[in-house]
This record gives C-alpha cells, structure tokens and sequence, in this order.
C-alpha cells in the first residue's frame, strides 16, 4: 500500500454527470489531500494526515511544494500507429492547395499508407512507443489508437500488433481500435460495398481471433464511405461484437445520424455538424467527440462544442493525432485552444479530457479520482487549478502515475 501527497489540491472530478454543460463551482476539490493506492488502485482519497494516521504502515511518497493533482488524460481518437511524415501535404496547404490537389500531388492519406506499408513491424512498434511515451509523460495515460493506414489484411494485422506490442512496454493502457475502413484503398479493384465486404470477411474474424481489437472505425465521408454501405458495414461488424465509432460529420454530414442510429459509441469530428445533428447526439447515449488538433492542422472551424454541451450531449476532448490534418498530437494545448474558442470552462474541459473521453472507449474504471478506480493521476506545479488551462499547454505535469506503474 502506498501513500502519495500532500497535493495543494485535488480534483477528484467525482459526482459530475456525464452529460451536458458542467460549472466549476461543481469541482469536487480536496486541499492538502492525499490518495492511498494499492495494486494499481484507488483505496481512499481524503485529506492527507487523515490516511496517514488510517494506513500508518503504508509506504508514503512525499510531494513537496505546491501541486495540483488531476486523473490522467483519456485521448479517445487518434492515429499514431504510422511510419513516415505529410509534412510536404502540410507546406502545400498553407500554400492554398486543394485536398483534391494535394492528392494527385502523391500526398493524402495514400502517402501514409504507402509509408506505413513498407515498415515493418518492429519498427512500427518502435516509432508507436515514441509517441506513446511522450503522450505519457504529458499526463495522457489512456490512448485509443487506430489503425487505417495499411488498407489490406496484412498490413492491417501488422498496425495492430504493433499496438499490441507497444501495450506491454509502456504504462500507459492502449486501445486498439480497427480502422480498415478509412478509404476504399488505390489498389483495390471493386466498390465500396466489395471493399467493404472484404474488410468483414477477410480481416474482421481475424481481429477477433486473435483478440487485437474489439472496436472498429469507418470514415463516412464524400471521399470515403456512404452512410448506406457504412450502416451495412457497421451493423454487421455489431453482430460480432465489436464497438463501434465513427468519424462523423468532418465536412459533410450523415455520419451523426449513421452513429446514433447504430448506437455507436462515440462520433468523432463533427466540424460539419448543425442544429439537427446537435440535437440527435444531446437525445442519444453516442459521444460526441470533438478534435480541436483537426481543426488546428486544417486551417477550418472548430466543432460546436458550446452547442452540444448546452443541448445536453456527452462531450469529450481528443487529439486526432495523426500525420496528415493533426501532427502535432499536443492534447492539452489543443484543448486549451478550443476552450478558448468556443467557451468551454475549465469543468467541461477536464470532464471532456477525462471520465467522458472514457465514456467514448467505453471504460468506466478510469477518469476519476476516487475508491475502486485505477490510480491514473498526474500533478501539475501549481497551487490553483485554473493554471493548468491559462497556460494553454505550456505547463505541463511534473509526475504521472498509472496503474501499471505505482
């Protein structure tokens, strides 16, 4: 049993909804608190002195200065399982290229297949805990992670091994999500339906098999799937048992209403989203996920997150990280950024960052500070909360704890 603290404050973030707009007076907060952990759980957390005397035996790690302490980030959508960089389709960009341009152009979302084809998977594993590590040591200590950049039996299988074998070098908790749906691939000879028929019957029953996966990902979008061979996809894909999530609403929409219809677990994106589509998600048990870092890499409107949150949606906050529309991976920062932009305060930040990102996962152990839930935390050098977020990212935790590590 171990003992950590004293924390100048601790945001428990226990007892808020998980849906809906949140105020920071509704913060649970602990001064000079403490947390007892034992097995990579949560025991109790209370004022500090008070567990000392409870557990007089326990093993203390002493915090010195003032720290406050928060559960550890969830990124519930990004794509950092790939080999090589866009960094020419992002000087293109800014230069005024088209999508459609940078595409005949050799770039898009073929480039990283190509480059991630060609890894192998030692070195996809090896490049992955790169990012894993430092998504860690920035407080993030659950990361969802897709694949999408291999488009073929193989190369798919390889992209989620990596993921697996990255999971047992790393504290941090991997969620491996499959993305073969990302776009009907060059080389591929056949529809959208053919591509996607081969996908359920060639690659998903291996997935399950082998037990690399239990959630699958589809792109609905003019450039990617339609919501007619999606739902056909993604209804079969329930049938096995898998999760299922969906980049929705990105510069068209449709993919809301596929998700809430399938009872998706999330709906990523939805830049594209309006009052009609805000309402279904508000209505329905489907995250919304939002991915400021899209927006950022883009160059286009953030998601209505005000608008959801105040129509009583489940919002969460995730990275999108990925080489092409979202290098930078910087959750915090990104965060911070579309705090500001569409007036999220600092209570439906955190919640998006943390117990709603888990929601989207579907992992309810995690995202708050309190008994029987994994000891995830971080401590940020601060005495006052609201640094954390005036900072805009540049402040960063000085210890992350999972439950793999204490």
């Amino acid at each position: 049993m171990k003992l950590i603290g004293p924390f100048t404050r601790i945001l428990t973030l226990a007892g808020l909804p998980l849906k809906g707009a949140l105020k920071d007076d509704d913060l649970h907060i602990i001064k000079h608190g403490g947390v007892l952990i034992e097995n990579g759980l949560i025991i109790a957390i209370d004022d500090f002195e008070k567990l000392r005397k409870r557990a007089p035996s326990a093993l203390i790690e002493e915090i010195e200065g003032d720290h406050v302490l928060l559960p550890g980030f969830v990124d519930c959508h990004t794509h950092i399982c790939f080999a090589g960089n866009r960094a020419k389709d992002y000087a293109m960009r800014i230069e005024g290229k088209s999508y459609l341009e940078i595409a005949k152009a050799g770039g898009g979302i073929w480039d990283s297949v190509t480059q991630t084809r060609a890894a192998d998977e030692e070195l996809l594993t090896n490049l992955l805990l790169q990012r894993v590590q430092r998504h860690l040591s920035e407080g993030v200590t659950t990361i969802e992670i897709k694949s999408g950049y291999g488009l073929e039996t193989q190369s798919e299988l390889k992209q989620l091994r990596a993921i697996q074998a990255a999971a047992l070098k790393t504290g941090a908790h991997l969620v491996p999500t499959c993305l073969a749906a990302h776009m009907v691939p060059r080389d591929f000879d056949g529809s959208q339906a053919e591509y996607l028929s081969y996908v359920f019957h060639d690659l998903l029953p291996v997935i399950k098999h082998d037990e690399l996966a239990n959630r699958v990902d589809i792109f609905i979008e003019e450039s990617a799937f339609d919501t007619e061979n999606a739902l056909n996809y993604l209804n079969k894909a329930k049938l096995m048992d898998f999760d299922i999530t969906i980049h929705a609403d990105q510069f068209t929409t449709g993919g809301s209403a596929v998700a809430v219809k399938t009872g998706a677990v999330s709906a990523d994106h939805l830049e594209a989203s309006r009052d009609a589509e805000i309402k279904m998600l508000a209505n329905s048990d489907t995250v919304a996920v939002v991915l400021p870092g899209a927006s950022l890499g883009l160059g286009m409107a953030y998601a209505p997150a005000r608008k959801l949150l105040d129509a009583g949606a489940c919002l969460a906050i995730a990275s999108d990280w990925n080489p092409g529309s979202a290098p930078m991976g910087d959750l915090l920062m990104q965060a911070a950024v579309i705090s500001a932009a569409e007036k999220l305060n600092t209570a439906e930040v955190f919640a998006g960052l943390t117990y709603r990102a888990a929601k989207a996962l579907n992992l309810n152990n995690r995202g708050i500070l309190a008994p029987g839930m994994l000891a995830d935390m971080q401590a940020y050098p601060c005495a006052d909360y609201r640094e954390i977020l005036y900072y805009q990212g540049k402040m960063k935790p000085v210890k992350v704890w999972t439950a793999d590590l204490n």
